[in-house]
């Protein structure tokens, strides 16, 4: 469950998948999506400072070599099958290699071009994408973007040789796909890993770009562990490295040649490459391939929690030393983390002994997780460490969710809350055992985004059972405090700062 307190002005997010040729989009997301090899041979460049003495050598990467020996095992995957889309009646239709063709089937909500209703029909859909292959025998890894509603996969070798190959299973969680093909003594590409990864590595990418087959790119790994909409199941590698439509599902491989991420999206907005793109770390990848060789599907564990991002102003109302955690908004009645006694007001910042900086690493630790398994869980309640247990569900059923909230501030040093209790029907109503009803709202809780009619739960943790409870809270506080609200049936956490 995702909640928001109001519509925040946002940058347009457009999901085209880069596997299909002629994709575009505004401000957009976009899909792009064995034994250690020797280390690749390296060109040293040296250099002199402005005071003329000689810089450190640097040691730039063969990227040659790991072209020539891991390209090899690099693929073409050509898809065909078809798809409901919108077209008018009697009208013309829209040719499916026009560049805007991917555009309004996505994103035209059944509406034409001027707006038009238009009837469901179906219409074949063509696509390119990338692949390679993991085992001598046929295994191929790819995006689960790239075969999604495919009836036909072909995939062609760098010695041309085509192939046509079987989905074995695709998990759109992770954007991950299994394939294989019949052939033996294929050539390989060694699985690396992320964990010794650093930004500013030197990696490359190997795939088909518009369909240009077996083209290499280079640039550097940018950041690790990024979190991107709608995709909390992966930690994403960063990267500068040129990723286009054609690229999903092509490999990113690091100096040794081995491969460490699955190239999958792109942040653009014009539907080209613009300098970020982002793949799958292979570790996730590989665990998801394991389960789909073994049972034809991927399983993710969930927590049955809600959380947000903790900021400064939660940090100051909470009293942490840092803002680094993932705040517990909203927890699941009956899921697992209820059963584990988790709250809402808690912040997890450690699960298993792995930190949680940012609250979209949770998902993605959790989704990694097998259903069924226990964690432990290093939690910040009202001021003080604890660390809890809780057995995870299966994400078939629910996820853990990011909260979205709103931020504001005030010049202002009053919370600006006109409050009263509730009655006992609108209790019943809200479905809430206590709580104080905001009955206006000005100065900075106003400009934070709290609304007349929202329900106050809790303030700073501790739960709102009076007004006069309120006042001592918020005259206690130093700088901000965190309020958590219920509208619409929704819990968040919104911070208000008092100045």
């Amino acid at each position: 469950m995702k909640t928001g307190l109001t519509s925040p002005r946002a940058l347009v997010l457009s999901l085209a998948a880069a596997g299909v040729i002629g994709a575009v989009g505004t401000g957009a997301y976009t899909s792009a999506r064995a034994v250690a090899a020797p280390p690749a041979q390296a060109v040293a460049v040296a250099g002199t400072t402005a005071a003329g003495t000689s810089a450190p050598t640097v040691s730039m990467p063969d990227f040659s070599t790991i072209t020539a020996r891991d390209g090899q095992a690099v693929v073409n995957i050509s898809v065909t099958g078809t798809t409901k889309t919108a077209a008018a009646e009697g009208g013309p239709q829209m040719d499916p290699d026009d560049p805007m063709y991917e555009f309004y089937r996505r994103f035209g909500g059944g509406q034409g071009p001027r707006g038009q209703q238009q009837p469901q029909r179906e219409t074949p859909v063509r696509g390119q994408g990338s692949g390679f292959i993991l085992s001598a025998d046929g295994i191929i890894l790819t995006n689960a973007h790239v075969v999604k509603d495919a009836k036909e996969v072909t995939v062609k070798l760098t010695d041309r040789r085509e192939f046509s190959a079987k989905v074995l299973g695709s998990d759109p969680k992770t954007d991950v796909a299994v394939i294989k093909i019949e052939a033996k003594n294929l050539p390989v590409l060694a699985v690396g890993s992320t964990k010794t990864l650093k930004a500013g590595e030197w990696v490359l990418a190997i795939g088909s770009p518009f369909g240009f087959e077996n083209t290499v790119t280079a640039g550097v790994v940018s950041a690790k562990g990024r979190s991107l909409p709608d995709d909390g199941y992966v930690p994403f590698i960063q990267t500068d490295v040129a990723i286009n439509p054609g690229n999903s599902g092509g490999p990113l491989l690091n100096t040794r040649g081995e491969v460490v991420g699955i190239n999958s999206q792109i942040y653009s907005r014009s539907g080209g490459y613009q300098g970020v793109s982002f793949a799958i770390p292979i570790e996730v990848a590989m665990q998801v391939k394991d389960q789909i060789v073994a049972t034809g599907r991927a399983t993710h564990a969930r927590l049955g929690v809600a959380v947000q991002e903790v900021n400064q102003a939660f940090a100051d109302s909470f009293k942490l030393d840092k803002p680094e955690g993932a705040l517990v908004s909203n927890v699941e009645k009956g899921g697992p983390a209820d059963q584990a006694g988790l709250r809402s007001g808690d912040v997890i910042r450690k699960v298993d002994g792995e930190p949680i900086v940012a609250s979209g690493d949770l998902p993605a630790l959790i989704g990694q997780r097998k259903p069924g398994s226990k964690i432990t869980l290093e939690i910040w309640r009202q001021g003080a460490r604890e660390e809890i247990s809780a057995k995870l569900g299966d994400a078939a059923e629910k996820g853990t969710a990011v909260a979205k909230n709103e931020e504001g501030g005030a010049k202002q040093g009053k919370l600006g809350l006109a409050l009263r209790p509730l009655q006992p029907q609108e209790q019943r109503e809200a479905q809430v055992d206590g709580g104080l009803l905001i009955a206006e709202v000005a100065g900075p809780a106003a400009l934070a985004g709290v609304q007349t009619g929202d329900v106050l739960l809790a303030i700073n943790g501790t739960p709102a059972k009076s007004i006069d409870q309120v006042r001592e809270v918020v005259a206690k506080a130093d700088r901000s405090v965190a309020l958590l609200i219920q509208r619409d049936g929704n819990k968040i956490f919104v911070p208000v700062r008092l100045g």
